[in-house]
């Protein structure tokens, strides 16, 4: 699932899709819901469950990277920059469960590219900053909504729509910092 500054999120959810193959296994729902000894006692565990994961892995320190760009722009102000800084936070967590899910499968997690194929150039404000932020934590909702009815297992898409919840509020609340209606409609698409 790379962002690489998607212009909607309808392209970053057939992005995820179109990487993610075939749902994960029980023992990467175990793994992903904090469930070590379920998942060692499914013995499950394959090369497309890894594959999901390093997927998700890979937007997920993408993440990381875009917020590292705006706190490094010197565009933002203290509050903002440290709500920057908390949202990152949070991917981190993302990326550190993923990449120790497909440890724990067999598998090799992803790394972080060396460069991303960010906007920089156009970023020449706080709210340039806000709203490339916004654009790309609404593609990550839109991902993981895309990715939750793929979960055969009830635990893994309740892990899933944990995480779109998270990505969803920082979108919500991008939204609102830019001045924008923070939930725009009664669904997210």
């Amino acid at each position: 699932m790379s962002f690489l500054y998607l212009s909607t999120p309808q392209s970053a959810r057939r992005l995820f899709l179109g990487q993610s193959g075939l749902a994960l296994s029980g023992a990467a729902v175990a793994l992903l819901a904090g469930r070590d000894a379920l998942a060692a006692r499914s013995g499950e565990g394959s090369g497309q469950d890894t594959q999901i994961l390093n997927t998700a892995l890979g937007a997920e320190l993408e993440a990381i990277a875009a917020y590292q760009l705006g706190a490094e722009s010197k565009l933002l102000q203290k509050p903002v920059l440290d709500l920057a800084v908390t949202f990152q936070g949070h991917h981190k967590a993302h990326a550190e469960l993923l990449s120790k899910t497909i440890e724990k499968l067999g598998g090799k997690p992803v790394i972080a590219k060396s460069a991303y194929n960010f906007p920089a150039e156009q970023l020449k404000s706080q709210e340039d900053v806000l709203r490339f932020a916004a654009r790309l934590e609404q593609g990550a909702v839109s991902a993981y909504l895309g990715a939750v009815p793929l979960f055969g297992n009830r635990e893994l898409a309740k892990a899933a729509a944990s995480i779109l919840g998270d990505e969803a509020m920082h979108w919500a609340v991008l939204r609102h910092a830019v001045g924008e209606a923070p939930v725009p409609s009664a669904f997210v698409s």
